[in-house]
């Protein structure tokens, strides 16, 4: 599932208040980032991705990845020609990755040690 356009960082307070509705009791967002429209939040229990569909947005898929379904990911760190880190994360039973792409003042590392605090327990 590759997504065009890239993500900035997000404040995560802003954005517990803003998807309460869809985070279970006692569930925390730990970091936020915006791509477009669409919105990739990482909590203590889950990775949620949020696709905004159509038009008007008015639609909304929320896809949520338990951590211990992700088998594996990997980072690509931004260079001197091309500005963007990337994030691919595998979920078990898939060959595709999940693909995420970030601009240059995201600090990838922190995304990194996120996915590897949670999905590695």
């Amino acid at each position: 599932m590759a997504l065009f356009g890239n993500a900035h960082a997000v404040d995560p307070a802003a954005a517990q208040h803003e998807y309460a509705r869809i985070l279970v009791q006692g569930e925390q967002v730990q970091a936020a980032y915006q791509l477009i429209r669409d919105m990739i939040l990482f909590t203590d229990r889950r990775l949620i991705l949020i696709d905004k569909q159509g038009v008007t947005g008015r639609k909304t898929e929320y896809h949520s990845i338990p951590y211990r379904s992700i088998s594996h990911f990997a980072v690509e760190t931004s260079g001197h020609m091309d500005l963007d880190s990337e994030l691919k994360i595998w979920l078990s039973g898939s060959n595709v990755p999940v693909e995420k792409t970030f601009t240059k003042g995201v600090d990838i590392y922190e995304v990194q040690a996120i996915l590897a605090h949670f999905a590695i327990r």
